[in-house]
């Protein structure tokens, strides 16, 4: 463990200090904040100032994503919503209602042109990120559903193995279990992640080392494989977290390392190769809900940075462990 915890290059506020629930880089220089009234803030990091604000409806906004161009945004209501980019600003350009109101976060798939998104029980809706029509959906069946207590939907993550798109959800329950994206349904016998009452709320996938993590209301993160013959996930080892929950786990893009955002305001780093802690970050004084990385250099620092928000109304950006 680092014996200092590094700074933050700079933490961001809005003058109307509100919760943030979601974070999403379009751009190096573009980092997009969903807040708990319902607003997208588009934050300007040359300046380090909010550029434009976009009222989305009511509810938090649970997730963001950003396609070439267009804005996807999911409110905790269960509304997901596709907002084209306009010259002055996001115009509203599609909308699915849906019966879903919990924590699970949709997810972009980009390469597919996919919206994966929870509904209703147990069930996954694949959407067309142009239109959000529904093209495919996930669901146990009868028999599935009586041997296996799935529970809602948690956490899902689009996958390749060898190749193929695999899609992978967390339960209520705690079970992980492996869809195919060929038909529909699941691949190996689903796998006990979490018991005694925990459930999984996150989970990230590195195709590369064909390792994963996940985390949720426990006090540990779990890391695991994914067995290329029977295509489902196996659970390899723990990491002990010293504060039961997590929102958020995130591995950046390099690989170089991964880090949780907590419910005790904590953002932990840790080696991805090792696994070895890094550091502890504790700048935020309330729960953390959301992780971003920028993919490229932000001009202002010459560095990529990662940004870390929740309940305590504000972002902290951090250059770390290059």
């Amino acid at each position: 463990m680092a014996l200092l915890p590094p700074d933050p290059v700079i933490c961001l506020r809005a003058p109307e200090q509100s919760s943030y629930h979601s974070l999403c880089f379009r751009t190096p220089e573009h980092l997009y904040a969903g807040t708990l009234k319902g607003t997208v803030q588009l934050w300007e990091l040359q300046s380090n100032r909010i550029s434009y604000q976009l009222s989305v409806g009511s509810s938090p906004i649970l997730n963001l994503a950003h396609t070439e161009d267009a804005l996807i945004t999911q409110e905790k209501s269960g509304a997901v919503k596709l907002w084209n980019l306009a010259e002055a600003g996001y115009v509203l350009q599609h909308e699915m209602s849906n019966d879903h109101v919990g924590y699970c976060r949709m997810t972009c798939d980009t390469q597919a042109n996919a919206v994966i998104m929870p509904r209703d029980k147990s069930t996954v809706s694949v959407l067309c990120s142009k239109t959000l029509s529904e093209t495919m959906r996930f669901s146990p069946t009868a028999d599935e559903e009586k041997s296996i207590p799935f529970g809602s939907v948690m956490c899902v993550l689009p996958v390749i193995v060898e190749g193929q798109r695999y899609l992978i959800s967390g339960y209520e329950s705690g079970i992980i279990a492996t869809w195919d994206f060929r038909t529909g349904r699941i691949v190996g016998n689903p796998v006990q992640f979490a018991s005694d009452g925990d459930c999984l709320f996150t989970i990230d996938f590195d195709p590369v080392t064909n390792r994963g993590i996940c985390g949720g209301s426990s006090n540990s993160l779990v890391v695991f494989s994914m067995d290329r013959k029977a295509l489902q996930v196996m659970p390899k080892s723990k990491i002990a977290i010293k504060n039961a929950g997590l929102h958020r786990v995130r591995i950046r893009k390099d690989l170089k390392v991964f880090a949780s955002a907590g419910w005790d305001g904590r953002v932990r780093i840790f080696s991805w190769k090792s696994l070895r802690p890094l550091a502890v970050l504790t700048e935020h004084k309330g729960e953390l809900l959301d992780i971003a990385y920028s993919e490229e250099r932000v001009t202002m620092w010459n560095a990529p940075v990662m940004a870390a928000a929740g309940s305590d109304g504000q972002i902290s950006l951090w250059d770390l462990y290059k």
